[in-house]
């Protein structure tokens, strides 16, 4: 059956627990389900790296657990897009599966830490492409007015993972047992491998013959390592090389990617006069200042008093008011859904100014005329991306044609993954140079905190900027 004669059997879908009705579920089930995956997996490791260095060592190499992770990522989303002709969706999500299943392997038998680090990438390969994999499939598995809506569901299971990742960590994180945290996740990879050529549609392959955009992907994959090795520098000069050097490969793959015939996104992606440029720029700009959360647990403990417990779970409001605000808005349509990407790239700009205020307060007692403000100016954060996010996804799987919704889809998880590095990079050498490490303590906490929201609401109001033009583009 066609999008067209599904969305007519199906005008009304205002709910996102439609995906769960008979026709949609073993789809719905294996799409969340390599998002959970991903999701998951992430906050465990999270937890469990201080673990893993404690037992084998390799403190030098901590930084590249997820530098690399992230960089395998983004291969993996681009090979859903490049991979050879003949090669259907369904397969490619059985590949993911198992290789996230032996990286999974690899990395809880490794005796050191660069075979960990073996095992990240491989793992990072994989549920890079299950993430693509969960946009890449919506035109093909759900009617068009469910295509919000599957977005939002990815957004709620990121929200769940905050609280579910930490906790099973946790219980892995003593001695050798973090090995076990990789082993558990194993079964899953080799069910869902199993049951994807059962539950998932065998689709066409519409795409363009086409060669691999090699340089393209290598500058990308390029600018992801030099941009992540960048966060992990303490070293503030160190860390602008790097930056600029990222920059420059980024700058130099778009102009790559304009002249050449071999493009590794799809049409209009890299001029600003297209709309969907803009749609990804709206994308990375509200990553860019979401990952900036990553400093507000040692804010909270350094200046506020919290515990390393509640500091965690205080700051998973941010990923808990993206999950609340994306089932607010789906089933919002037309004008009122792109009202919704504009006033949520506004909320999430104002809400990180503000933590400038409350954030950056010396409040050692813990009082909650303070914590309160700065908690809800993290829910906020989320809230703010979460409104407009499936939204910003919807439209572009609808403006590309059918032959390049591959590129389109797979371009969704790369641009989160470009913005979640470059966000990371450019809070930590902002937090540096203000100050965190020198003077440090409470004074350079101070510091950091009010510069570090301050300057990184920046963003946000490009952000707001570049989604008032599709606003009016709409209307």
């Amino acid at each position: 059956m066609s999008n067209i004669d599904q969305t007519a059997a199906l005008p009304d879908a205002s709910s996102v627990f439609r995906l769960f009705l008979p026709q949609h579920l073993p789809a719905t089930l294996m799409l969340a389900g390599g998002v959970t995956l991903y999701a998951v997996e992430s906050y465990i490791m999270a937890t469990i790296a201080p673990s893993i260095v404690r037992d084998i060592g390799g403190l030098a190499l901590f930084s590249w657990v997820t530098s690399l992770f992230v960089a395998a990522a983004v291969l993996g989303s681009i090979f859903v897009a490049m991979r050879p002709r003949g090669v259907g969706l369904r397969s490619v999500y059985v590949i993911a599966a198992l290789v996230f299943g032996v990286g999974s392997l690899i990395a809880a038998a490794a005796p050191s830490m660069p075979v960990v680090l073996i095992g990240r990438a491989v793992q990072g390969l994989g549920t890079g492409a299950l993430a693509a994999l969960g946009y890449a499939f919506i035109r093909f598995v759900y009617p068009e007015p469910l295509w919000p809506k599957a977005s939002t569901l990815y957004a709620a299971i990121w929200g769940v993972a905050t609280v579910i990742g930490p906790t099973l960590g946790g219980f892995f994180s003593s001695g050798s047992s973090w090995r076990y945290a990789f082993i558990v996740l194993v079964p899953f990879g080799l069910l869902m491998a199993a049951l994807a050529p059962r539950l998932l549609p065998e689709v066409q392959d519409d795409r363009e013959q086409a060669k691999t955009p090699v340089a393209q992907i290598g500058l990308l994959l390029a600018a992801v390592l030099m941009v992540s090795a960048a966060s992990a520098i303490e070293t503030t000069g160190a860390s602008v090389v790097l930056i600029a050097a990222s920059v420059t490969a980024v700058a130099g793959m778009l102009v790559i990617e304009r002249r050449s015939a071999n493009r590794l996104l799809p049409l209009g992606a890299v001029s600003l006069s297209q709309p969907i440029s803009r749609v990804y720029l709206t994308m990375l700009a509200m990553t860019v200042v979401l990952v900036s959360d990553v400093f507000i647990p040692y804010f909270l403990q350094t200046l506020h008093g919290v515990t390393p417990l509640a500091s965690g779970y205080l700051v998973a409001l941010v990923a808990l008011g993206w999950a609340f605000a994306a089932f607010l808005s789906g089933s919002l349509t037309g004008r009122r859904a792109y009202a919704a990407i504009v006033i949520g790239a506004l909320i999430e700009a104002a809400a990180t100014a503000c933590l400038a205020i409350f954030l950056a307060s010396d409040n050692p007692e813990g009082h909650m005329l303070l914590i309160v403000p700065a908690a809800i100016g993290m829910f906020m954060m989320g809230f703010g991306v979460g409104l407009g996010w499936a939204h910003l996804v919807a439209t572009v799987l609808k403006l590309v044609a059918d032959n390049e919704q591959d590129k389109a889809s797979a371009a969704i998880p790369t641009m989160s993954s470009l913005g979640g590095a470059f966000g990371a990079a450019f809070a930590g050498v902002i937090a540096n140079g203000a100050g965190l490490v020198h003077p440090g303590g409470i004074e350079g906490a101070l510091s950091a905190a009010h510069w570090l929201y301050l300057i990184m609401a920046l963003p946000g109001v490009l952000a707001i900027g570049v989604s008032l033009t599709l606003s009016r583009r709409a209307a």
